[in-house]
């Protein structure tokens, strides 16, 4: 956080430095050439215009909307200079799905699932164009807030099979088991990202439409996961049809949940390498004069 928060700081105070250094030319040089020599002709003054089409500092704001990876894609950015953009991003999504039955192997019927997938990000960055009349840039930023995440619960019908750890479970027909599981995206609820793209939501040619275009992404670390099955559930097939001997409580036997523990374990060592997640937008933006 404290590597984010430096990187942050000096990119804004490069920013200040380029808005003081194009206040300065623009002041103090024209009062150099007002009075030409002697035997000097007097040049045509040149437009300012002429020379760059840049609005003035924090003159321009620019809305925008589109799609993306994380959901419908929201962004304000307002001009700082003429190589600097200031810009705030926003995305959400949901989506939800009930009572989707999972069939066993062999037809019957298996678990009930019913699950949310949820995007919610807000954050802020700062787009550098090295090269102002072109709509290439690179943005450092951070995600401010980090909501994405997946849940699910099930109802698995009595003689459904499970795997926990090494040991296989029959979920009980009298009390069946139920399992509830979430996937977090969110491990680093503040994160440094850091994207590229093409489309200048701000056009230094003085233009109000744009086509932005990113493709990035943010270092969240690695998803997390929770699972939590509660009901019984039996280590024969047998037993699970009359709620026999072998029927634990998921939630209180301690080597049902020392076996939950290790399949845990077991996915979340296949969850750690995606410490990453990807950024991606396009829409089209419009932007206005405000000073």
């Amino acid at each position: 956080m404290k590597r984010l928060v430096c990187c942050l700081t000096l990119t804004l105070l490069a920013a200040s430095s380029g808005l003081f250094a194009q206040s300065y030319s623009s002041n103090f040089y024209p009062s150099l050439s007002s009075a030409p020599g002697a035997g000097q002709s007097t040049a045509s003054p040149v437009s300012k215009g002429a020379v760059s089409a840049s609005p003035a500092p924090f003159s321009r704001l620019a809305l925008s909307g589109g799609i993306g990876a994380n959901g419908i894609n929201m962004q304000a950015a307002v001009n700082a200079n003429r190589y600097f953009n200031i810009r705030g991003i926003g995305n959400y999504f949901s989506y939800t799905v009930s009572n989707v039955t999972i069939n066993n192997s062999n037809g019957s019927n298996g678990t009930s699932v019913s699950g949310n997938l949820k995007f919610a990000t807000a954050g802020a960055s700062l787009d550098v164009y090295p090269f102002p009349n072109h709509g290439w840039r690179l943005s450092p930023g951070a995600v401010l807030y980090n909501q994405n995440q997946a849940t699910a619960t099930g109802i698995a019908a009595g003689g459904t099979s499970f795997t926990f750890g090494s040991q296989k479970y029959y979920s009980d027909t009298v009390s069946p088991l139920n399992i509830t599981a979430r996937l977090g995206l969110n491990k680093r609820q503040h994160a440094f990202s850091m994207t590229t793209g093409w489309g200048n939501l701000i056009s230094r040619k003085g233009g109000h439409w744009s086509f932005p275009f990113e493709i990035g992404a943010v270092f969240t670390g690695s998803p997390t996961l929770a699972l939590n099955p509660t009901g019984y559930a039996c280590t024969s097939q047998a037993d699970a049809a009359i709620n026999g001997p072998s029927c634990v409580n998921m939630a209180t036997n301690s080597t049902a949940q020392a076996n939950i523990a290790s399949q845990i374990a077991k996915y979340q060592k296949d969850l750690n390498v995606l410490t990453v997640y990807p950024i991606f937008s396009i829409g089209l933006g419009y932007n206005f004069k405000i000073r």
